[in-house]
């Protein structure tokens, strides 16, 4: 009986010595969980109450912070407290804190192992459909051109202005009228256009025109101020100017002027900000995920389009997840059903882009567990060679 009580201890200070191994082995692994064996005895049920030895009861896992480790890569993820990124194997969720994602042929954010990362999509309302999963797909598509329709100027023009010495107005001659400005407006093709507006002192108020790449577009439109020194006429401080043809076979545009900001104080002409609307078309530039785990194209014309929500995931008892691939696990009975959610909202962490989690294995402490189980191995084996001797004595009585 004491042999194989032995024999128990020798195999669990094996197994002890086999997830100790696999934890050091892992110590440089990226969002690697380390694991600790748990023993039980082995109860006789005999009177005396001598056990039977000893045996593996769990290999627990231990789901504690590993170090955050930044690496400048765009697609590189860590998850800085709770949650499970949630990836989709041809149909299956499974759950990871590996955060090593990259792009497949078509586009879609996927791991080492092939799965691709789960996002909530977006809605045309700018807010994120949380009811429901996808796949991450990094779009290369041009950012389409937007034609012009406002532009949004605040400038103070000076109170103390008199009209024009010359008439009548001519963009080329300064004289024939008070200011002016220039901005870009671009057509439904993405084409830029020089925009330049142009105040006039008139004996009942102000008056705007616009010249386009030295085209004028249509006639004055007139504008006032209180004595407050603030727009008076029209009421919304918005000039319309009529339809013109930008050329190069794109659309017609209307392009109004919103002076709803502008003064005419006592100081000197001053542009404050000039804000026309519309784009050119653009290139993407880069992804960019920020802490709520928003993933955003970024293009060249400017332009931000978000593509989606990045999902989290966290269990009543993570310690119950069953390790199903290198990177990811599965939920089980024992872990419960995921509870999803988003980064920085109720429990779960925020996610960091260009970082990477790293492995929670403390060395020093496997060091240790090491030599305990070698220490515990040796035990038992002096104690299957003492009970040899104390067998072999005991043939050798005669």
């Amino acid at each position: 009986m004491s042999f194989q009580v032995a024999l128990s201890g020798l195999n669990a200070a094996s197994t002890d010595l086999q997830i100790t191994s696999n934890n050091i082995a892992n110590a440089n692994t990226y969002g690697f969980k380390e694991s600790r064996a748990e023993f039980a005895d082995v109860f006789s049920g005999e009177a005396n109450g001598i056990g039977n030895g000893v045996r593996l009861t769990s290999v627990r896992q231990q789901f504690t912070q590993g170090n955050v480790e930044i690496t400048g890569r765009q697609l590189d993820l860590s998850i800085s407290g709770n949650g499970f990124f949630v990836v989709n194997d041809d149909g299956a969720l499974l759950y990871s804190r590996v955060g090593a994602f990259g792009l497949d042929s078509t586009g879609f954010v996927q791991n080492a192992e092939g799965e691709r990362l789960q996002v909530y999509p977006a809605q045309s309302d700018g807010s994120f459909n949380t009811g429901t999963l996808t796949d991450l797909q990094i779009t290369t598509d041009i950012s389409p051109p937007l034609a012009s329709t406002l532009v949004d100027m605040n400038i103070n023009l000076p109170a103390s202005a008199t009209a024009p010495a010359i008439s009548p107005f001519d963009p080329n001659d300064p004289d024939t009228y008070n200011q002016s400005t220039s901005t870009v407006l671009f057509d439904s093709l993405g084409v830029a256009h020089t925009g330049t507006y142009f105040f006039s002192k008139a004996p009942a108020g102000w008056e705007a025109r616009l010249v386009v790449d030295g085209n004028i577009i249509g006639t004055p439109q007139a504008f006032d101020f209180s004595n407050a020194g603030i727009i008076s006429s029209p009421a919304n401080g918005v000039l319309s100017f009529p339809s013109f043809d930008p050329g190069a076979g794109a659309a017609n545009m209307v392009v109004d002027l919103d002076l709803s900001a502008t003064t005419q104080f006592g100081s000197n002409f001053v542009v404050n900000s000039i804000n026309p609307d519309g784009r050119a078309s653009g290139r993407l530039r880069s992804v960019e995920i920020d802490v709520t785990g928003v993933a955003f194209a970024r293009f060249s014309n400017g332009q931000s389009v978000p593509l989606g929500k990045i999902a989290l995931a966290n269990f009543s008892n993570p310690e119950g997840l069953q390790k199903v691939s290198d990177t990811s696990w599965q939920e089980t009975f024992t872990s419960g059903l995921p509870q999803r959610g988003e980064a920085t909202e109720s429990n779960f962490g925020g996610i960091q882009s260009g970082a990477l989690e790293t492995s929670n294995v403390d060395l020093t402490e496997q060091l240790v567990n090491m030599i305990t189980a070698q220490r515990l191995f040796q035990a038992n084996a002096q104690v299957i060679s003492t009970m040899d001797s104390v067998t072999q004595t005991i043939i050798n009585i005669r």
